[in-house]
């Protein structure tokens, strides 16, 4: 009786298949058989599943790299054209914000003799208001040079490197003071040189140290 119950399942279920039908049926003396899927997983791969309805090898999940979905062709760090909107926008609003307290150091200063009082207020806010526009102008300035300069010499080396960094710092010096003279230009090139110098040695410390620099 139990044999034409299986035969009938098996056949109803094959004949469902063809028609798009239901699953075969099988009773409960058949699947007592059959192993769990994730035993025999185990058993034929090795893996060690997470839980009985994910069979997944914890040694995938651990990656001793970092591993990077890029699109064709783009590089694993950003280069300088994709650094320059940041340097620019931050070097502005580091000099607004210390020509802002800057600006209220002057205007406090000056008008110490001054009672607390509307003029007083206007003075001290004109003077804020001057300071952190033209400390941003700098800065601002400065790094748009800055950039410039390491893209064209990056593109037209083919290479990105500490050189570029260096050579970038003290073209923005002489530029900057290009309206000085000779000895302004020089004078320019050379803290230019030295900010860019100190900037590359900070960055390879570790490297020079010998040691693996830390990851955030």
């Amino acid at each position: 009786m139990e044999n034409n119950t299986a035969g009938s399942g098996a056949y109803k279920g094959g004949f469902g298949g063809l028609f798009g039908g239901g699953a075969p049926e099988y009773s409960n003396t058949e699947l007592a058989g059959v192993p769990p899927l994730c035993s025999v997983c185990s058993v034929v791969t090795g893996m060690s599943p997470l839980s009985p309805y994910l069979n997944v090898d914890p040694r995938y999940l651990v990656q001793d790299t970092d591993e990077f979905i890029l699109p064709t062709g783009a590089n694993k760090t950003r280069g300088r054209f994709e650094l320059a909107f940041f340097t620019i926008g931050g070097s502005c609003i580091t000099g607004a914000a210390f020509g802002t307290l800057n600006g209220l150091r002057m205007g406090l200063k000056e008008t110490r003799d001054m009672a607390w009082s509307k003029p007083r207020n206007v003075q001290i806010l004109n003077m804020v208001t001057r300071q952190g526009a033209s400390w941003a102008n700098t800065l601002g300035s400065v790094a748009l040079l800055y950039s410039v300069f390491g893209v064209v010499i990056e593109k037209a080396r083919g290479a990105e490197d500490d050189l570029n960094t260096v050579a970038a710092g003290t073209l923005t010096g002489m530029m900057y003071k290009s309206t000085s003279g000779l000895k302004g230009v020089a004078r320019g090139g050379l803290v230019g040189l030295a900010l860019s110098g100190m900037y590359a040695l900070y960055s390879n410390w570790d490297h020079l140290k010998g040691t693996t620099p830390s990851r955030y």
